[in-house]
């Protein structure tokens, strides 16, 4: 493909993450004859190469070490675990590289023409693709994601400054490690850290980590942290930084006083969210609009004011997840496959949200937060993992299963779990939501025993005043 090429190809992919491969291989699985661009030499996006997976991989390593701590708890007792940090690098790598060889192995099968080079629209028809050429099309799905903010306070940090896909390198461990951000990426970073021997110090501005979390999602993990982390600074911000010849001071204010103070770190993780990755790609030579936060603005079928241009994923805003992306991959393509018309008979399904932290916490579909705040009318049902035989089995007793469901009806409006492996669970919730499920289906939907799925049956059986493992007084 090049410039003096006139054929249209049916369908270009502009970013090669989980939205990206998922909108190709699907429209080629139709049909289609498409190419897939993305400036990155391996496909996966940040998922695979810097996000999820690398992230998600050095987590399973953290729980490992820790659970190899608490066990002496049943009598069993390690040495303490000796960290070859190469060979952990290494085997993070080997994961990665075999996940996007899969990639590359798949986009062959399928036909789909892959080039590395940067896209910038000419018009509203074609694209020119850096070290590639001219490339025309008859639709564009554009999923180019995000990258981390890094504000210019922490220019000074020089060096000692991390960003999520820096820390990700396992370049060292250091002995201190400031975590600006509270975030979901932050304490998942921090907790990696903390495991592998930094004493990790997370500064938050609001009065609550992981804020917008239900309370009672959060304390567990709180409790949790409060014992592996260094210091947790709530309602603090950092006005300075400053480096160092071995490393960076950060001044610390509250948010609610006029006193400062002063600490020193080796490395400092900032991780205050993401931006969309739509700068200097030639949008101003077509049609498609941002909002004011560098967002393209599409509709229910992921369209932009471009008709035959749709936008997924991170760079249309939302629930910054893969998972978010791989989902609006198939409405993009069902749409584009359905000249542009979505297929309103599709129920639309919640999307889950996982913190991979230890515990894990997972919701799907309203929160007790949101019920509250826009004044609907609801009720909780509440199972305490203390009460799960599995639970007690793992030594993870800490945990809770909730239930956000409408009184009249019944129906499961929301699902929240707080507890090993929370993330493996929350599927049910998103079944149950979409499905249109009550709490009755819940309840009676017979789930293996000893497991941690009996918890989300029992909250349910607490609601109908049935409840086995725990007394509460009937409902009815």
């Amino acid at each position: 493909m090049n410039s003096t090429s006139n054929k249209k190809i049916d369908l270009l992919v502009i970013g090669a993450g989980p939205g990206g491969y998922s909108s190709a291989f699907k429209a080629s699985d139709q049909g289609l004859e498409v190419a897939l661009i993305d400036e990155n030499p391996d496909l996966g996006g940040v998922c695979l190469n810097r996000g999820c997976i690398p992230s998600k991989a050095l987590l399973h390593i953290a729980k490992v070490v820790s659970e190899s701590r608490e066990v002496s708890n049943c009598g069993v007792a390690f040495d303490a675990p000796s960290i070859d940090l190469q060979k952990l690098r290494q085997w993070k790598n080997e994961v990665v590289e075999k996940m996007g060889g899969g990639l590359v192995q798949l986009a062959r099968q399928r036909k789909v023409q892959v080039h590395s080079g940067r896209a910038r629209f000419l018009d509203s028809h074609s694209v020119e693709v850096q070290n590639v050429g001219t490339i025309s099309f008859d639709k564009c799905i554009i999923s180019t994601g995000s990258r981390p903010i890094l504000p210019a306070l922490f220019d000074g940090a020089g060096t000692a400054l991390w960003d999520s896909t820096s820390a990700l390198d396992l370049s060292e461990v250091p002995q201190r490690l400031l975590v600006v951000g509270g975030g979901y990426i932050g304490l998942e970073l921090g907790t990696v850290y903390s495991a592998l021997g930094s004493r990790v110090t997370v500064v938050e501005k609001e009065a609550t980590l992981l804020p917008g979390v239900d309370g009672d999602l959060m304390r567990p993990l709180q409790r949790r942290l409060n014992e592996i982390f260094d210091s947790i600074k709530l309602n603090t911000s950092v006005t300075k930084v400053e480096s160092l010849k071995d490393g960076v001071t950060a001044t610390f204010k509250a948010c609610d006083g006029d006193e400062e103070e002063e600490e020193s770190f080796d490395k400092i993780l900032v991780s205050v969210g993401r931006s969309p990755n739509s700068q200097d790609m030639g949008l101003e030579n077509t049609g498609i609009k941002l909002d004011g936060n560098g967002f393209i603005v599409v509709n229910g079928a992921m369209q932009t004011d471009e008709a035959h241009i749709y936008a997924i994923g991170d760079i249309a805003g939302g629930p910054l997840l893969a998972h978010k992306a791989s989902h609006e991959a198939q409405t993009a393509v069902d749409a584009i496959l359905n000249n542009g018309v979505l297929n309103e008979g599709v129920r639309k399904s919640p999307i889950p949200a996982v913190i991979f932290t230890d515990p894990e916490i997972a919701f799907c579909g309203l929160t007790e937060a949101q019920a509250k705040t826009d004044k609907i009318e609801h009720r909780i049902a509440r199972f305490p993992w203390s009460a799960s035989g599995k639970a007690q089995i793992t030594g993870r007793g800490e945990g809770l299963s909730k239930l956000i469901i409408e009184p009249k009806s019944g129906k499961i409006l929301g699902m929240g779990i707080v507890g090993s492996s929370a993330g493996e669970l929350i599927g049910e919730g998103v079944l149950a939501i979409r499905l249109g499920a009550t709490a009755e289906d819940l309840a009676h939907s017979i789930h293996p025993h000893p497991t941690l799925s009996e918890t989300l049956s029992e909250a349910a059986q607490t609601d109908l005043g049935e409840a086995v493992h725990i007394y509460k007084r009937t409902r009815r």
